[in-house]
């Protein structure tokens, strides 16, 4: 059973573009809206999501709060390891996880989890690797393409769609 679900940001939640502003300190990212209700629906579910990525950023510091998002680990050098971390605290294992990821920094860690997923634009030797290639790019719905292939590969689509009737 999956409970937790897991998200690198660039080039997943976000289609991999970087915009600064004026000051160092402004970063802009494009989130998806639907990718972010799916995240919301899977909540009200009653299961968790954690947010591993390498780089580091303000911006998604804020959209992990927003969505409520119960981890978020930024500048993460080893995805796998922090992912055991998160795996102690809520006493699950790597069977209990869904990922997604594009580039190789993701690769162990999803090669370890239950179910894996990755954007139509991901790096090929991550597309030939996962359990699911995507047709939604990062950034374009391929994080609630997951979501929805997670509810309906655990039997959850009724209970989803009750969330909001």
């Amino acid at each position: 059973m999956i409970e937790l679900l897991v998200f690198d940001v660039d080039g997943c939640l976000t289609d991999g573009g970087i915009a600064y502003g004026n000051s160092d300190a402004e970063e802009f990212k494009i989130f998806n809206v639907k990718d972010g209700f799916g995240i919301v629906s899977w909540h009200k579910l009653g299961r968790k999501s954690a947010i591993i990525t390498g780089r580091s950023s303000r911006v998604v510091e804020r959209r992990a709060k927003e969505l409520g998002i119960a981890y978020l680990f930024q500048d993460v050098k080893n995805k796998k390891e922090t992912l055991e971390l998160i795996l102690k605290q809520e006493n699950l294992t790597f069977e209990n996880v869904a990922a997604i990821g594009d580039d190789l920094n993701d690769l162990s860690l999803l090669r370890s989890v239950g179910l894996s997923f990755a954007p139509n634009d991901a790096l090929p030797l991550v597309r030939d690797e996962v359990d699911v290639l995507l047709s939604l790019g990062g950034g374009k719905g391929a994080v609630r393409q997951m979501i929805d292939e997670v509810v309906k590969r655990e039997n959850l689509s009724e209970e989803f769609l009750k969330l909001w009737l």
